[in-house]
């Protein structure tokens, strides 16, 4: 068996990336359009949607955003001067900054965020599509087998 990428893998890849790219675009125009730089709305939705049981500090933005951490500093800068969010020393470690949302960082999250949820509702299906053609694929060629059962769901 041949562990060669086939024609549809390559397509199935390209069009996840097509897919991927495009709502992420769509995204950048959303954060201008409510007056946010996509990179600032990023911030803003990783405050507000990190896992449960990790701070907002300066390093954790960072690494969440792929940022160096003089980088993240300046966009919090930013985002600190326009009334968005507020910078505060972690109680246990005076070392840690906590980065918190204002009011008005919630209402510009809020605003942008419902509207990325919205077109996912309505165009999401095609990403998921696109994974899917990824996903059986691999499955079909890995397996020899016509198509992948995925755990918990029945195959008729």
């Amino acid at each position: 068996m041949s562990n060669d990428v086939k024609t549809e893998q390559y397509r199935a890849l390209a069009e996840l990336r097509h897919q991927i790219r495009q709502f992420l675009s769509e995204g950048d125009r959303a954060a201008r359009a409510a007056g946010l730089e996509p990179q600032q709305y990023l911030l803003l939705l990783m405050i507000r949607g990190l896992p449960e049981g990790q701070a907002p500090t300066i390093r954790t933005l960072a690494d969440r955003l792929t940022l160096k951490h003089h980088s993240a500093v300046e966009l919090v800068d930013r985002l600190e001067a326009n009334g968005y969010v507020r910078r505060t020393r972690a109680r246990d470690d005076r070392r840690n900054v906590i980065v918190s949302l204002l009011p008005r960082g919630e209402r510009m999250l809020e605003e942008v965020a419902r509207q990325r949820i919205n077109e996912l509702r309505s165009n999401g299906h095609e990403l998921v599509r696109a994974i899917d053609r990824l996903l059986d694929r691999e499955g079909k060629v890995a397996s020899g087998k016509r198509g992948v059962k995925r755990a918990g769901k029945k195959r008729r």
